[in-house]
């Protein structure tokens, strides 16, 4: 059975606590992955900052997602996007690798549907 779609998750650790706190760039950096990876959106992120220094998003996109949450205490994002297969996942989360002041960057590529 052949996997329709895709799942690319990473965790930035390490990350600077003002690009943390700063939704504006997190969801900035959501609309520019989705079209590195050739993903349409139109409609933009949905962000939310939180209380505790941390911000969530999410794009939604036809038949796919970016979400991103960042976390103050531990100085960490997690990223996520679940695509079609013939997008290319890479591209995306190098937006986020180029933009965030990361010590470490783990990432993993799993087949879904």
């Amino acid at each position: 059975m052949n996997a329709t779609h895709a799942q690319l998750s990473a965790e930035f650790i390490g990350v600077p606590a003002e690009q943390l706190a700063d939704g504006a760039l997190l969801g900035g950096l959501l609309v520019a992955a989705a079209s590195a990876a050739g993903l349409g959106g139109t409609h933009p992120p949905i962000v939310r900052e939180r209380g505790d220094g941390g911000v969530s998003a999410a794009l939604l996109l036809d038949g796919a997602h970016i979400t991103v949450h960042s976390f103050a205490d531990s100085r960490r994002v997690l990223f996520e996007v679940l695509a079609p297969t013939s997008h290319d996942f890479r591209k995306a989360l190098d937006v986020f690798a180029r933009r965030l002041t990361a010590r470490e960057v783990h990432s993993d590529l799993r087949a879904r549907g």
